[in-house]
């Protein structure tokens, strides 16, 4: 069985954005998962399935303390704040009273978002930040930005559609 790797980015599909942050700040500052969760009075099973998105989103009262643990003020502890409102695992959208199309938006992101591929999710996540999609960086949810370049490439444009997605 292969190990696991330790780097604080290793399968970051699998993190909430909480839980990228959260394993960032560990990894600046060289701490260890189980040390937070005992600060925070939880096992390292519940941590670590927090971050990855196994759990709910986090409570106010564990965010308050990933604050405190961390020691972070102002910016960053409104943005720990913010990411931990951003990281339900299993969003639902509301649609109803928004319109045909907007039901049909929510309906196709629900069932597809498996398959659009980071560009895709990048793009989409442009457009609801205002940025141009086309622009050559994306900005994360936690408002720093990357460049394109190593996102997965965009279909091309004279693939044939699929009739059933249509």
């Amino acid at each position: 069985m292969p190990r696991r790797s330790r780097d604080p980015d290793g399968d970051a599909r699998a993190l909430t954005p909480f839980g990228r942050r959260v394993r960032a700040l560990r990894a600046a500052r060289g701490l260890q998962l189980k040390h937070m969760a005992a600060h925070l009075g939880v096992s390292s099973a519940y941590l670590s399935a927090l971050e990855r998105g196994e759990r709910g989103r986090p409570t106010f009262t564990l965010v308050q303390g990933t604050i405190q643990y961390f020691g972070v003020i102002w910016d960053e502890a409104d943005e720990l704040q913010r990411l931990a409102e951003l990281s339900d695992p299993a969003p639902r959208i509301p649609a109803a009273g928004c319109g045909p199309d907007a039901v049909l938006l929510a309906n196709r992101l629900a069932r597809e978002i498996d398959g659009l591929g980071e560009a895709r999710i990048a793009a989409c996540l442009a457009i609801l930040d205002g940025d141009d999609p086309s622009a050559g960086a994306v900005r994360d949810l936690d408002g720093s930005t990357r460049s394109r370049s190593n996102l997965d490439p965009p279909p091309a444009e004279d693939a044939p559609s699929d009739p059933e997605h249509n």
